[in-house]
């Protein structure tokens, strides 16, 4: 049961965190006349990508409800007796939460079926949906102010991840494209922003890690919680090696775009792989310092 929660946690962590981000990153790289921009390609596969990921989104978001009440209930049958449910639903705080984040990710499904040219309302429900995000997992340990605050924090550093994550999927896109316009404008554009998502990453992860466990790192190191922290971290740093190597490559990086490209791809695939490690991290008791 609990490597099916955590197989759920992160295909629905991964659909939520690269929808929202594309939705953000879509005007910045893209602009919103595809006519005038030679990227309409792009644009129809951005609104093809929006519905099916909203709709596995829901999808798993439905068995993510599931999984837990029949962890809760000890019993495979449980999670689908529309009773258990329903007091998961209305007498569980995870329940709550749960069901607004699914009412939103209906909302969003509707919204975009078909897609029609209301980004401002898509990234309005798409940010309320990562934010419903942040209070499940290590986000409801704490309680008062001191909890509230850990889940401000924790929105903040998903918006970081998924920002980014987003972004790069709609950088490869644009370099799948044999459109002949020059990227390199796009590229200053996405570094531009990149400062910030991994100062607000680093910080908010920091902080995260020092609530949680108080400590600025976890120990033992190589076992349970903190084995999968140092994963995580070394798949965030290889992310930004590649960004760095990126960067300093941004010149002339026209006449090198399939280089471009398989290093922007290796850097969103590490990217999915640390959101793995983050699902895996969610559902392990961090270790607080004695």
């Amino acid at each position: 049961m609990a490597s099916w929660l955590v197989l759920c946690r992160f295909v629905h962590f991964a659909v939520v965190l690269i929808l929202v981000g594309a939705w953000v990153f879509r005007p910045l790289l893209l602009g919103r006349d595809s006519a005038q921009n030679g990227q309409g390609a792009v644009h129809r596969q951005l609104d093809r990508l929006s519905r099916w990921l909203t709709l596995i989104g829901l999808g798993s978001g439905l068995c993510w409800l599931l999984l837990i009440t029949a962890s809760m209930a000890g019993s495979w049958s449980a999670a689908l007796d529309p009773a258990t449910v329903q007091l998961v639903l209305g007498k569980t705080f995870f329940g709550q939460v749960w069901t607004w984040h699914l009412l939103l990710n209906l909302l969003l499904l509707g919204l975009l079926t078909p897609l029609g040219r209301r980004l401002p309302l898509q990234l309005g429900l798409g940010a309320l949906l990562l934010a419903t995000l942040a209070p499940v997992g290590h986000g409801a340990m704490l309680d008062g102010v001191q909890g509230q605050m850990l889940i401000l924090n924790q929105i903040v550093h998903l918006s970081c991840v998924a920002i980014w994550l987003g972004g790069l999927l709609v950088l490869l896109l644009v370099l799948r494209q044999p459109t002949g316009l020059s990227v390199e404008p796009l590229l200053k554009r996405f570094s531009g922003v990149g400062y910030g998502l991994v100062t607000g990453l680093l910080l908010t992860g920091l902080i995260n890690v020092r609530v949680l466990t108080g400590q600025w790192w976890p120990t033992p190191l190589f076992s349970g919680f903190a084995l999968i922290l140092l994963i995580k971290v070394l798949l965030v740093a290889g992310m930004l090696g590649l960004a760095l190597f990126n960067r300093l490559r941004i010149r002339g990086c026209d006449q090198r775009l399939s280089s471009l490209r398989n290093s922007v791809q290796m850097e969103w695939l590490l990217g999915v792989a640390a959101v793995a490690a983050v699902s895996l991290l969610g559902t392990l008791p961090p270790m607080q310092a004695a």
